[in-house]
């Protein structure tokens, strides 16, 4: 017993004595710098703790592979790449686009006329570039680019691919094409249709001619957003129209007294920052002037400021009776006559606002009778949904009013929103001792879908108490109207109106259509004696 207790006193005491391994090395590889550098460890650490050790810096922008919390194992290569920033801003040229606009008084065989160069416009664009251990990268765009001055596009007048045959001309016949006036008369063909201003600044705003066909009432642009000038072609026919500037400014509505010659009334607003950029001030003023000088010889105020009701601040929509006695005005809620003794509006017919959520507010049209005694019509129809509100109803019904509020009368469900109804003139014909005319609207080909620019519309003639319907145009197989533009001529047999940009008439009783002009580009029209 003795002996074992001593042999295992004895290994213990050899143990004792026997020394330690030698700690576990870990090799690391640095590379950074441009060099590559060997450490050696006993302990793992992490890669951040590692570095902060050997005393190597980093800058915020500087990369560590592998990333800094990672730990550190025999025969790892720690890379650092130093990383640099550099922000630069540098200007762009915008290149100029080349656009080519038809102009009839081109001959056909003219390469065509350049009327604007092109310049390219400038914008600035920034960037952002890391340089990499001394090496720059690929640049990155930082944000939107400036811009400093927009493209100005080059325009060059070609003439039409194909011309037209003549069209006679009953009056006179203006359009607005270009922002310039035309005026054609006798015939369709130049030198008989030709521009009456050279200046591409007449704007769509006010475009009215006298009733003998002489005197052409217009507006010039200008601000970006609203703001313009009242102008006066004194008369159209001169060898060289000469324009003269009327006094009133931002003119909202503007058109001639049918009651005197020389006179006019306007409305104006006052131009605002905001959408849609103006506040209207619902005012009528009709104004007699020398239509030599432009000189105000007289002025009435025939309605004075006001709110102009709900969503007032579009304005007023005024009409005079054709013989200028009476005055019907449009709210955005209702269509009415003005008691031009005592100026109270008394409502003909009331509906409900339309709330299209947008920075404009529906205005309905209105036309006259020749014998001042019906007005046409469209009004904002009943919601066909008990789940839609009323303000949001898709139904725009065509109405005739008496103008002494006996009756109201729709003679079209769901004719469309802009469905602009018009009467003729009354037309002499040998055949009858009765005053015949006709009544045109347009009606939408989906009329529940019909407040919005692409809804297409067809035009129908009907007798003047809406009987007798009939489509005159377009053909089935042709595309709808998209603009809102037509009007009659002075005998009251022909219709003018606006399609696929260019003018084309339209004989009432036979259907017969000619199309008049090729440049594409007509916004307004208006025709008279």
């Amino acid at each position: 017993m003795k002996i074992r207790t001593l042999f295992l006193i004895l290994c213990l005491a050899l143990c004792a004595c026997t020394p330690p391994p030698p700690p576990t090395k870990i090799v690391v590889s640095v590379v950074a710098d441009g060099l590559n550098s060997s450490y050696e460890l006993t302990e793992p650490v992490t890669v951040q703790k590692f570095l902060q050790d050997i005393k190597l810096e980093l800058s915020e922008l500087d990369r560590v592979n592998p990333p800094p919390f990672t730990q550190i194992s025999d025969g790892i290569l720690i890379e650092v790449v130093r990383v640099q920033e550099e922000n630069y801003c540098e200007d762009r040229d915008i290149p100029y686009q080349q656009r080519t606009q038809t102009d009839e008084r081109l001959p056909t065989d003219s390469p065509g006329v350049q009327v604007q160069p092109g310049i390219n416009g400038k914008e600035s664009v920034c960037y952002r570039v890391e340089i990499r251990n001394g090496l720059r990268q690929t640049p990155a765009q930082v944000g939107d680019p400036v811009m400093i001055q927009l493209p100005q596009d080059e325009i060059i007048y070609v003439p039409p691919p194909s011309s037209l045959d003549p069209v006679e001309i009953v009056g006179t016949l203006a359009y607005l094409s270009k922002g310039d006036a035309w005026v054609m008369r006798g015939s369709s063909q130049l030198p008989n249709r030709r521009p009456v201003t050279t200046g591409g600044d007449v704007d769509d705003r006010v475009f009215s001619l006298s009733a003998d066909g002489n005197q052409l009432l217009f507006t010039r642009k200008t601000g970006d957003v609203f703001g313009n000038e009242l102008w006066l072609l004194p008369n159209v026919y001169a060898d060289t129209p000469q324009s003269v500037q009327l006094r009133p400014t931002n003119v909202l509505y503007a058109a001639w007294y049918p009651a005197t010659p020389n006179t006019i009334t306007y409305s104006t607003a006052e131009p605002r920052s905001t959408n849609p950029g103006w506040d209207a001030r619902n005012d009528l003023r009709r104004s007699l002037i020398d239509p030599q000088t432009g000189e105000e010889i007289s002025i009435d105020l025939i309605i004075d400021e006001y709110s102009g009701g709900l969503a007032g601040w579009w304005g007023t929509k005024y009409y005079w009776s054709p013989d200028g006695s009476r005055l019907a005005y449009v709210h955005a809620d209702s269509v009415g006559i003005v008691n031009l003794e005592t100026g109270e509006r008394q409502p003909l017919v009331s509906y409900e606002v339309l709330n299209v959520f947008s920075n404009w507010s529906w205005r309905t049209s209105i036309s006259w009778s020749p014998d001042n005694n019906l007005i046409a019509t469209t009004v904002h129809g009943a919601s066909p949904s008990a789940s839609l509100p009323a303000d949001k109803s898709p139904v725009f019904n065509l109405a005739i009013l008496n103008t002494d509020g006996r009756f109201t009368t729709e003679i079209i469900n769901q004719a469309g929103i802009w469905s602009n109804p018009s009467f003729s003139p009354f037309i002499v014909s040998d055949d009858s001792t009765f005053p015949e005319g006709y009544l045109a609207y347009m009606v939408a080909r989906q009329p529940l879908d019909s407040v919005n620019d692409s809804a297409q519309y067809d035009l129908y003639v009907a007798d003047r108490d809406g009987s007798n319907a009939r489509k005159v145009f377009p053909s089935d197989t042709q595309a709808g109207i998209l603009s809102r533009e037509y009007v009659w001529s002075p005998d009251g047999r022909q219709l003018a109106i606006i399609y696929q940009d260019n003018v084309w008439l339209i004989d009432a009783a036979s259907g017969t259509t000619r199309q008049v002009t090729l440049d594409g580009s007509v916004t307004r029209l208006v025709w008279a004696w």
